[in-house]
């Protein structure tokens, strides 16, 4: 189904100044050790929906708490999406994104999964610009660190019926990140969920929606005993095809300069990295296979040599190296092994990107702070 829209476009933000916005000196002490998702910034954008009046009431707001009623139909019948991308301060002190229409886009394909409005690209994009506007200062400047910027939207209407809300809001919210692999990038193992799948077909594992993080988070927790880092679920169909991690997706890189991924089966969710990544093999010259592959073509490949390295990539972690599956009565691969020649290059790639370190001959970045804005939003919480 599709929403009728009211909306007016483009919106219209308006701006509420926090109050209690941290000074510069604390602000830097946080940078200087930011972790994931500890610390937020100042501020936070509102967009408020009814089937009334479309979008509306869009906001930029001091972080805090959000009034939900007990009945809201997120608290009950999961009606919530959600994106996740990082803003990137530049040796010149700009702040940019990378690729940030994808995720505007993939949010309205979650959005129609799970029956709530669409919002569009261009107020997605603004909404980002409007943030960094006064919390630009929050971005970090040292290698490896980010801004991980998080919209999400949820079912708030306070009724107890099952269908699609009639009241939902839009926010976003930021963390500073520090680096992934805090002591340099390392090959991880991973662990294979062979009881619990991720999605099935016609279910929404192609959504970026909490459910499907839930679900993932009992195996995921099964593979920390077992001293791995993330979990590998295979299809829900045959059990025997391989998915996705719970948060990532899986990149084979054959001996004959071939680079293959699972196909995109309805299951998996739409990586804005693993296409990046698809891009930058073809630019290579590389042969890129989208397709089904299984536990035991992982195995074979690696002992005949055909299979060389294997990696995941996400958001968070852009690409980290494999070295080893691990499973009840099996491992494949060697929890010893170094990273990939190929894996790294092509992270280093992204990075450079990402970073503005080699140009962005794909016109993947956004600048997100006004140009000429050097350092957009120093200083502006405490001072508006």
């Amino acid at each position: 189904m599709t929403i009728a829209d009211t909306t007016t476009f483009p919106l219209r933000f308006e701006l509420t100044p926090s109050t209690d916005a941290r000074e510069e000196a604390e602000r830097e002490v946080i940078l200087a050790d930011p972790g994931f998702g500890q610390h937020f910034t100042d501020h936070m954008i509102s967009i408020d929906w009814t089937i009334q009046d479309g979008w509306h009431n869009a906001s930029v707001v001091p972080y805090g708490p959000l009034q939900l009623d007990p009945s809201a139909a997120v608290l009950h019948y999961a009606q919530e999406i959600f994106e996740g991308l990082k803003a990137y301060r530049h040796e010149d002190g700009s702040i940019w994104t990378f690729r940030p229409e994808e995720n505007a886009k993939r949010l309205q394909r979650s959005a129609h999964r799970l029956a709530l409005p669409e919002l569009s690209v261009d107020d997605f994009i603004e909404s980002l610009k409007q943030l960094i506007a006064i919390d630009g200062a929050w971005v970090p400047s040292a290698p490896e660190t980010s801004l991980y910027i998080r919209p999400f939207m949820i079912a708030n209407e306070s009724f107890l019926g099952v269908r699609p809300s009639q009241k939902v809001g839009y926010y976003v919210i930021a963390s500073p990140a520090g680096a992934y692999f805090s002591g340099g990038v390392a090959p991880i193992s991973i662990w294979l969920s062979t009881e619990y799948s991720r999605a099935g077909r016609g279910g929404t594992g192609a959504a970026k929606c909490g459910g499907n993080y839930a679900a993932s988070l009992l195996p995921q927790q099964e593979a920390y005993e077992h001293g791995c880092a993330q979990v590998l679920f295979l299809d829900g169909e045959t059990g025997s095809h391989i998915d996705e991690l719970g948060g990532m997706n899986i990149f084979f890189v054959r001996s004959d300069n071939t680079i293959m991924t699972p196909r995109l089966s309805g299951t998996i969710l739409e990586g804005i990295t693993r296409d990046s990544i698809l891009q930058i093999a073809r630019d290579r010259g590389m042969e890129v296979e989208e397709r089904d592959i299984t536990i035991d073509e992982w195995r074979e490949g690696l002992e005949s040599g055909l299979i060389t390295e294997v990696f995941v990539c996400g958001t968070a972690a852009v690409i980290a190296p494999v070295a080893a599956l691990k499973s009840d009565g099996f491992t494949i691969g060697d929890e010893n092994a170094a990273a990939g020649e190929l894996t790294m290059s092509i992270r280093k790639e992204l990075t450079d990107i990402q970073y503005g370190r080699i140009p962005d001959r794909h016109g993947w970045l956004t600048r997100l702070d006004e140009p000429g804005a050097e350092g957009a939003g120093a200083g502006a919480g405490a001072g508006a």
